[in-house]
């Protein structure tokens, strides 16, 4: 495993990061991986994928909701509830990623766990919103064989921890491809602080890297090379799906205003939201949890004022968190054989 971006010298924007530089560093959030890596038959058919979960915390999501929003870059994708957060605002079960064919099973087995753990879904009360991303990995993996199964988005979520997230090659990750390089899961953090005050926030981000040329790598602005040349340059524009937390107390639309900046952090390492490419955002705050049921006719919650400046910091912090986010994806991803005996190199960082 490759050392990561600051482990190396690479210093991405002013705002110290969090303790672990991942999106656990906002309490409560929980990751969880799944894995595929396997020979599916003799033909060269192969399992290269996999599905990751986010957990904006670790207690019942549909009983306690979380405020959210999304945001669509590009809208070259195919996702499952993003119409319904941003209708309502907020999130109520775990966020999923996986392949594209993935998304079916993926939405399955995420409500299969929520409806075993809430039995009043669909009986006593409404139905449940299911939130699912993707990117496409047919270059490594034989999506038509549709290896993901409902079981593997449980065993994701029920795998979930607190702990400093896996990165690289894992996950949903195992089969993507960024910069024409191997991508995958990565994940950052960073701390905001209000002036002469005694109160910080976190904002943590994690990305399903995607996307790219090797042409368009703005490999410059981080004073590394290349040690293989060699790239592979996808049929396809590729994706990426942008998770963005945080325990600053914010809105909806507030949400919606941090998360758009995660676009900059992107645009800087090289993209430009190509036609083919699904660059899609969606964001959560902890900061306070709204119960599926209440007798009570008003709702009352602390947000942070729109011309504080600590509204900027937190847009710093989004396209900071997120372009170093990308590059960990990058540079802790392995050189990864697929379906057809296809090689994706990692991007070696010098």
């Amino acid at each position: 495993m490759q050392k990561k971006g600051r482990e190396m010298g690479i210093v991405i924007g002013q705002l110290p990061v969090g303790e672990k530089n991942c999106i656990t560093d906002v309490a409560g959030v929980h990751i969880g991986h799944v894995t595929l890596h396997n020979e599916l038959n003799q033909d060269g058919t192969y399992a290269c994928t996999g599905v990751t979960a986010i957990l904006p915390h670790g207690g019942n999501l549909f009983q306690q909701k979380v405020t959210a929003a999304s945001y669509v870059l590009n809208g070259f994708g195919k996702t499952t509830g993003l119409v319904q957060v941003n209708e309502l605002g907020v999130i109520e079960s775990p966020i999923m990623l996986t392949n594209t064919f993935g998304v079916p099973a993926v939405t399955q087995g995420t409500l299969q766990y929520m409806l075993d753990t809430n039995e009043e879904i669909g009986d006593t009360t409404g139905t449940i919103n299911i939130v699912v991303g993707e990117c496409n990995d047919s270059h490594l993996n034989s999506i038509r064989a549709c290896p993901v199964t409902p079981k593997h988005a449980i065993e994701a979520i029920q795998n979930a921890t607190e702990v400093v997230a896996a990165e690289g090659a894992v996950g949903a990750g195992k089969g993507m491809i960024c910069f024409g390089y191997k991508g995958g899961i990565g994940s950052s953090s960073r701390i905001v602080t209000v002036a002469n005050e005694d109160i910080s926030y976190s904002v943590g981000c994690m990305v399903l890297s995607n996307f790219g040329h090797s042409s368009e790598f703005l490999a410059e602005r981080y004073s590394v090379s290349a040690a293989q040349s060699k790239s592979t340059l996808s049929p396809t524009d590729g994706s990426i799906i942008i998770v963005l937390a945080t325990d600053a107390p914010l809105s909806s639309r507030q949400l919606t205003r941090v998360i758009k900046r995660c676009g900059i952090g992107l645009g800087r390492t090289g993209s430009h939201f190509s036609h083919g490419s699904g660059d899609i955002v969606i964001g959560f705050t902890t900061a306070h949890t709204i119960p599926h049921t209440t007798n009570e006719p008003l709702e009352t919650r602390a947000q942070l004022r729109e011309d504080h400046p600590i509204m900027n910091q937190l847009f710093t912090a989004a396209a900071e968190a997120t372009e170093e986010a990308i590059i960990n994806s990058l540079s802790q991803a392995e050189t990864t054989i697929g379906r057809n005996g296809h090689v994706v190199n990692a991007y070696i960082f010098e």
